[in-house]
């Protein structure tokens, strides 16, 4: 058991988690791996549940549970684009997963994402509103409370607040081409979401901004409790970057460097783009996570890294960068600021959402949206004052705040409480 968590076993307990992807080069999964494992150290028996029509089969220390396949994951798909359903599909591979949670009898079933075409809403929760069994819902974005979209701050749409129609961005992620069905959904969702008593929902927000909005939504007296994500901080630390400055060029440069897994306008690579001909001889961007398709569109001076070979390099240029720029313009709690700050280098991000939470006036500046020259300006502040002085205090920070061990005991004291709850409810 882990030395730094107490907690009573005498029997041993049940954990589900449902997540469309389980590979953990992505956030969600790497996260609900990381969580079944603390859980199997103190322990409990974990389970995964995730889409197979996405995922296919992935090793993984917790029994997996795979749910649909590929056929459900086309048709659901089919059924967004079209008609914009997403959620309301794959009743078949629900119905089968429903009996695999009986097979199982979890003590908690904690929930992070359903958007991802594998899962009925409906068919699901009618399920769970009729069971004793608690639920914890990690929300890592905005799409169970709105009637289309997992973000909004980009177009500045507050229609979730009483009621969604004629959706702004309904091209967007899950896009549908042909139907706008928002009003709808945004019905479908309240009826189906709190239809579980309160007692038995915690909602978990990994940003304050995140439960402040939930808060004005139709969640908005459910218990909504905040644990931020957390980073290895063994991978990501301070470390000398013994490969990448030869590699990518980068001798005698100021770095700014900028980091996503999918670059968009809101991401704000329409920023970077614009801040390169700002720069001065001694200035270079660096971008990882671009596309080959996107990197024909940047200008020369912006060098453009696929992926990094691997976490390792990743920590690599995050130390020798001389601040992380994050021009997101819609998020919620970005574990890459996370990531830049345990490697000691400080965070220049804009006033969006959760972005700004990691940021302190030891650990970096935030600019207000849309100002790029802000942004350059404090860059070269750090560059004035010398990176060197934000070194330790960034690390000193993520040691103390962003720890993932720490993190995901947050949640085994949750489920600790809830089923002591449950069972004196009973």
């Amino acid at each position: 058991m882990d030395p730094s968590v107490h907690f009573l076993s005498e029997t041993m307990k049940k954990l589900l988690q449902i997540n469309p992807v389980l590979r953990v080069s992505t956030s969600t999964g790497r996260i609900m791996q990381e969580i079944g494992e603390l859980a199997i150290g103190n322990g409990w028996e974990s389970y995964i549940a995730y889409s197979r029509g996405r995922d296919g089969i992935k090793p993984c220390r917790s029994e997996i549970v795979p749910v649909g396949g590929r056929w459900s994951t086309a048709w659901h798909g089919v059924e967004t684009r079209l008609f914009d359903r997403h959620g309301l599909a794959s009743a078949g591979a629900t119905r089968q997963f429903i009996r695999q949670i009986e097979n199982i009898c979890p003590d908690i079933i904690h929930i992070h994402n359903i958007h991802g075409y594998f899962l009925n809403y409906k068919v699901l929760f009618d399920y769970l509103s009729a069971k004793g069994i608690p639920v914890v819902w990690t929300i890592h974005d905005c799409w169970l409370y709105t009637g289309h979209c997992y973000y909004y701050s980009y177009v500045q749409c507050r229609k979730w607040q009483t009621g969604c129609h004629h959706c702004p961005q309904r091209k967007e992620f899950p896009a549908s081409w042909l139907f706008d069905r928002s009003r709808q959904n945004y019905i479908d969702k309240k009826n189906a979401f709190t239809s579980l008593p309160h007692d038995r929902l915690t909602l978990v927000a990994v940003s304050e901004w995140i439960r402040s909005e939930m808060q004005q939504s139709f969640f908005w007296d459910y218990d909504i409790r905040v644990i931020h994500n957390g980073i290895n901080t063994e991978i990501f630390h301070v470390c000398p970057p013994q490969s990448v400055i030869a590699k990518y060029g980068l001798t005698g440069k100021h770095v700014i460097l900028g980091v996503a897994s999918i670059w968009s306008r809101e991401k704000g690579l329409d920023d970077f783009i614009q801040m390169a001909g700002l720069l001065n001889k001694d200035e270079a961007i660096v971008l990882v996570g671009i596309k080959p398709e996107e990197k024909k569109k940047l200008p020369q001076n912006i060098i453009a890294i696929s992926r990094t070979e691997n976490m390792h390099q990743l920590a690599e240029l995050y130390s020798y960068a001389t601040a992380f720029v994050n021009p997101t313009w819609q998020d919620n709690y970005p574990t890459v600021n996370l990531e830049a700050i345990a490697c000691g280098t400080p965070v220049v991000t804009y006033r969006t959402g959760g972005s700004i939470e990691a940021v302190t006036p030891s650990t970096g500046f935030i600019v207000e949206q849309g100002d790029v020259h802000g942004l350059l300006e404090a860059v070269r502040t750090i560059i004035r004052r010398g990176k060197s002085g934000y070194v330790a205090p960034c690390r000193e920070y993520a040691l103390k705040h962003f720890n993932k061990e720490d993190r995901y005991a947050d949640y085994i004291r949750l489920y600790e409480e809830l089923i002591n709850r449950n069972m004196l409810a009973r």
